[in-house]
């Protein structure tokens, strides 16, 4: 009874075989994948695939905000199949389109958004995981998800005790910061996620939900608790933070 909370299933590697990926999952254990539309147009692709094992979340990348005010609309308008707002938030790599000062402004759209639907919301926080966090403490953000938090662990566990969740992809196999963070974080701030068809365990993996299960036996293995009761307490989560009831 995994639950892969971020993933991309629209990508072009992943989108022709989907059928394949989604049997692969199930054969993994894997019973629910949130694939997250990224744009207008892909997020109606998104929407296009869903159904009881694919929900979806939609948002817009930080540093390409093109389009973000339709993909409001697409939310407003599909607020019935939509099960999360994200990803969003802010992304501070060099050569990003967009200004610190425009990616802020929209984020905070998204999070009211979030807050009116009563959605969770999912963040994207690349090299800018503090700031993220700041400003969705600030503006009083609900049942938030970091995926892929590559940012201060002290930070995370402040976020942690507000009751942020924070998704860990396969790429905890070979990245010391995500292991850190599991060490530093209680199990019942962790989620799954694969972030399909990147953070594969390793740099060259195309990567598909099935490998959920990297997460779950690194955690397990930081943690010093068995795989089963990783699954048990990330499903939880997962279904607590979605407001999913059909998975317990």
């Amino acid at each position: 009874m995994l639950v892969d909370v971020h993933a991309h299933l629209t990508d072009e590697r992943l989108l022709p075989r989907l059928k394949q990926v989604l049997s692969s999952a199930r054969a993994a254990g894997v019973v629910r994948v949130v694939t997250c539309g990224v744009g207008p147009e892909d997020s109606m692709r998104a929407l296009g695939i869903r159904d009881g094992s694919v929900r979806v979340s939609l948002g817009v990348a930080p540093y390409d905000l093109r389009g973000y005010d339709r993909v409001i609309e697409i939310i407003r308008r599909n607020r019935h199949l939509v099960d999360a707002v994200g990803e969003v938030g802010l992304d501070l790599k060099v050569g990003t389109r967009e200004s610190l000062q425009e990616q802020r402004r929209a984020f905070s759209e998204f999070i009211a958004l979030a807050k009116e639907l009563d959605l969770p919301i999912v963040i994207h926080s690349r090299n800018a995981g503090k700031l993220a966090i700041e400003q969705l403490l600030a503006e009083k953000a609900e049942r938030v998800v970091m995926h892929a938090y590559d940012g201060d662990v002290s930070a995370a566990k402040r976020a942690a005790e507000r009751g942020f969740k924070f998704s860990i992809p396969p790429r905890i196999a070979t990245s010391e910061q995500k292991k850190a963070l599991v060490r530093r974080l209680p199990l019942e701030a962790l989620l799954l996620e694969t972030d399909s068809p990147w953070l594969g365990p390793e740099r060259t993996t195309l990567n598909e939900p099935k490998n959920a299960w990297y997460s779950v036996e690194w955690i397990a293995r930081i943690k010093g608790v068995s795989p089963e009761r990783v699954v048990e307490v990330t499903l939880r989560n997962a279904c607590e933070i979605f407001g999913w009831d059909d998975l317990l």
